[in-house]
């Protein structure tokens, strides 16, 4: 099958349209179209204030600017289509979306009716083909993670078992392993695909760092195998969807809720899809920030920073908020980064998984938070091993209970320091904040190394801390500050710099 064919498929899989042939015959007209040459702008969510930083890393990883967005939190770039899986690898964003049209200055009329007639009509005139068609793949690509994980996971089982009843032999291991082989997970819609490349797909799934490109190919390869016996079936099969729309503005005539049900009728009329508000296969998503307009579809069913911690505390900390604090610091190789209030471990996990060239410390106070750091250590350690189907090496990284105010660690020893210090909302209070406050950064100036060292901290009491950085200005250079929200709640992250001068002798501050 040729990929104009495939490509034609594709889209009358998910029932772009009644009639389908304008676009079959527009495909026609050029020779060279394929799916692995479609350029496509990607909308992701961020950490707000880590704009930015998640910009730096499109562009080091994927070689692509970045626009970053009026309504903030949001970044938009382009890709080429075989690149989508090296997106969802990105470390910064919470969720990603395709963008089917953006209007940065949309006129918006005065009533609210005449407003959501245009919102109705814009649904038609909208550029929908490559946005269904990177949808399209993205999806495959998910059931084929999917379907693996839930591989890998039977496997380890079989082997924990097989472990355990170690009078077994060799022939029972193999009875086991054949087993779960006829017991593996089929998904309907994919079963000659699955069958006919199960190898290159375990080779795909076992290497998150593998080639974006080669992986493209092996989707659409194997939707060109599995497509004659499917297409008669996703005909039939009519999709569900969804509009969300995201508003920002006080000068709007019209509600989110009018704005998604209008928009979402109109859609409903041109695709002949099904709504569903909760068992959805397409989110389309309106969002608006005064006269700024985005139409997009979800890429990702839930936030990717749900990726480390399996075990939470009550102030744990987003993965994707952790990177861009670890970011900041700019981690070198062999630097040795600690976090001396760790809680559950959130910021050394994910630094030990980006930066494994440094050694990262997880530290707390607290007994039960050092638990749960150690069994969010081994999850990931686990999580690897299923991955790699075999024995995993490690990653560098220690957990310790120790007081943030007598650390037990050499004076100049420590590169870098990242934290989340107390709010003193869930857990402490702001009056001890400020005896706490001044007794880190006095303990943290000992520690870190005297001109190179550097510090990343955050935190909601932003009073109480700019008077204890104040009597460290001999210890600590502030560099710049960014704002983020967590939570809710107007926080800070400050990027302190150690200076030249040696730290005082240790003293206690309660």
């Amino acid at each position: 099958m040729s990929d104009i064919e495939e490509a034609s498929d594709t889209l009358a899989e998910v029932n772009l349209d009644d009639t389908p042939k304008p676009l079959t015959e527009n495909l026609e007209s050029d020779p060279n179209s394929s799916l692995k040459d479609i350029v496509v702008t990607i909308g992701a969510t961020v950490p707000t204030g880590f704009e930015l930083t998640a910009a730096d890393e499109v562009k080091e990883k994927l070689g692509s600017q970045s626009k970053i967005s009026k309504d903030r939190g949001k970044i938009y770039f382009e890709i080429s289509l075989e690149k989508l899986s090296q997106v969802h690898r990105l470390r910064s964003v919470d969720n990603l979306f395709v963008v089917v049209q953006e209007f940065t200055d949309y006129q918006f009329k005065e009533t609210k009716e005449d407003t959501l007639k245009d919102l109705e009509a814009l649904a038609k005139k909208l550029p929908w083909t490559d946005p269904l068609k990177v949808w399209k793949v993205n999806t495959n690509l998910k059931k084929r993670k999917t379907k693996h994980k839930k591989q890998n996971q039977q496997s380890s089982a079989s082997k924990e078992k097989l472990n355990d009843d170690g009078g077994k032999d060799r022939a029972n291991q193999k009875d086991a392993d054949k087993e779960l082989l006829d017991h593996a997970p089929n998904t309907p819609d994919l079963k000659s695909a699955e069958q006919n490349t199960e190898k290159t797909q375990e080779i795909i799934v076992a290497d998150d760092q593998s080639d974006g490109k080669d992986e493209f190919l092996n989707i659409t390869g194997n939707e060109n195998q599995a497509g004659d016996c499917k297409k008669g079936e996703a005909e039939d099969q009519v999709l569900k969807f969804r509009v969300t729309c995201n508003r920002a503005g006080d000068k709007h005539s019209f509600t989110s809720n009018d704005a998604a049900r209008d928009f979402g009728g109109a859609v409903q009329d041109y695709f002949q899809w099904k709504a569903d508000m909760t068992n959805f296969d397409v989110e389309v998503l309106l969002n608006i920030h005064n006269n700024e307009v985005v139409v997009g579809i979800a890429l990702t069913e839930e936030s990717l920073h749900r990726r480390n911690i399996t075990h939470f505390g009550p102030t744990t900390l987003r993965s994707t908020l952790a990177y861009g604090m670890l970011r900041l610091c700019d981690p070198q190789p062999t630097d040795i980064i600690i976090d001396p209030m760790s809680g559950t471990g959130a910021i050394p996990i994910e630094g030990a998984t980006e930066w494994p060239s440094c050694y990262h410390i997880a530290g707390d106070n607290n007994p039960q938070a050092v638990k749960r750091a150690a069994n969010n250590i081994c999850s990931l350690l686990k999580k690897n091993q299923n991955k790699e189907s075999g024995t995993s090496w490690g990653i560098p990284i220690d957990t310790i209970q120790w007081d943030i105010c007598n650390l037990p660690l050499r004076t100049s020893s420590v590169d870098v320091i990242v934290t989340d210090m107390p709010f003193g909302k869930r857990i402490g209070s702001k009056k001890k904040n400020w005896d706490l406050y001044p007794a880190c950064l006095m303990e943290m100036s000992r520690i870190c190394r005297p001109g190179t060292g550097r510090a990343v901290l955050l935190t909601q009491d932003r009073k109480c801390f700019a008077k204890a950085l104040s009597k460290m200005g001999h210890l600590w250079q502030k560099g710049h500050t960014v704002w983020v929200n967590v939570g809710g709640l107007h926080a800070a992250v400050y990027l302190l710099k150690r200076t030249l001068e040696r730290a005082g002798e240790k003293r206690s501050y309660w």
